[in-house]
């Protein structure tokens, strides 16, 4: 549900933050876990040394993800943003982009598109597929920021109770690392301190916060397109808590992803990397479940 904590609500905090707020609308466990360098996670400090390159992307026949009878998102997928604080206009448009980039159907191979597939191939109880159809909605300006972010979280999905607004509203909120937690919510581009001889990726659109927002956007659109209101697909018994396709990806971005190894990923002719092309720029985005095949799955693997 949530890169690292799944809160429920913001709550009002600095102007300047530069945070982000992706509200989606929809018109008419086993061992194997996601990996993300949080502080706690420094034990052991071998566990951050790449490893010899294999299969692995998440594969266990212990994961047990299942489907809880629960909507998901079948019907066109509106994405109205709320932007928390200032931001360049630049920043802006990465982030429109690649939300527009998931309907773009031309984009170069590998693409955004492609990566949506794998989310499209999760269906309801009346075999109806998430939509292929997401684009960009109204957007409002305003501040305010979750309590946990940079502390245990990188972004949260969840959703309005009609008891209180009136209706329900699938919703995401994803903050911007890059004043305060780079090496946590915007790695691979920053790498934290207690992590030896690690060099950061060099990010695809030249801004390391918002280039690392971009998967953690990808992420949380993922599952709340699958589990919109945590009773949909989803591992695990507790659907407070629940573990969903982008979770037991999170930190593989490519082939032989596993642990702290991203996988084989792309390089641009700057220097830059990125494994999915959108309608104009590159992109760095974690893989998903693939509920098919039982394992992680992405546009640039090497045996597609």
């Amino acid at each position: 549900m949530s890169q690292g904590f799944s809160a429920r609500a913001c709550f009002p905090a600095l102007p300047s933050t530069g945070l982000l707020c992706l509200t989606l609308l929809v018109l008419a466990t086993g061992p194997v876990i996601g990996w993300r360098p949080w502080p706690q996670n420094k034990r052991n400090v071998s566990d951050y040394t790449f490893g010899d390159s294999k299969k692995y992307e998440g594969s266990s026949e212990f994961v047990k993800l299942r489907y809880h009878m629960g909507p998901v998102l079948t019907a066109n997928i509106t994405v109205h943003t709320i932007w928390y604080g200032k931001w360049e206009r630049n920043q802006k448009k990465i982030i429109r982009e690649f939300i527009n980039s998931i309907s773009a159907a031309n984009s170069r191979h590998p693409s955004v598109s492609g990566w949506w597939r794998t989310v499209h191939l999760y269906a309801d109880q009346t075999g109806s597929n998430i939509s292929k159809t997401v684009r960009l909605g109204k957007k409002r300006t305003t501040g305010s920021t979750p309590t946990d972010f940079c502390t245990s979280a990188c972004g949260f999905h969840y959703f309005t109770f009609p008891s209180l607004v009136g209706y329900t509203l699938p919703y995401a909120w994803v903050g911007n690392s890059a004043k305060f937690c780079p090496g946590q919510c915007a790695y691979p581009f920053a790498v934290p301190e207690f992590i030896p001889g690690r060099k950061p990726f060099k990010s695809p659109n030249g801004d390391v916060g918002v280039d690392g927002m971009i998967s953690v956007i990808g992420h949380e659109m993922a599952e709340l397109a699958t589990n919109p209101l945590a009773n949909a697909w989803y591992a695990g018994t507790d659907p407070t808590f629940p573990v969903e396709i982008a979770d037991l990806c999170e930190g593989i971005y490519g082939t032989g992803g596993g642990g702290s190894y991203t996988g084989q990923v792309l390089g641009a002719h700057d220097g830059a990397s990125y494994n999915m092309n959108g309608i104009r720029r590159r992109f760095l985005v974690q893989w998903v479940w693939n509920h098919v095949v039982n394992y992680c799955t992405g546009p640039n693997a090497l045996d597609q």
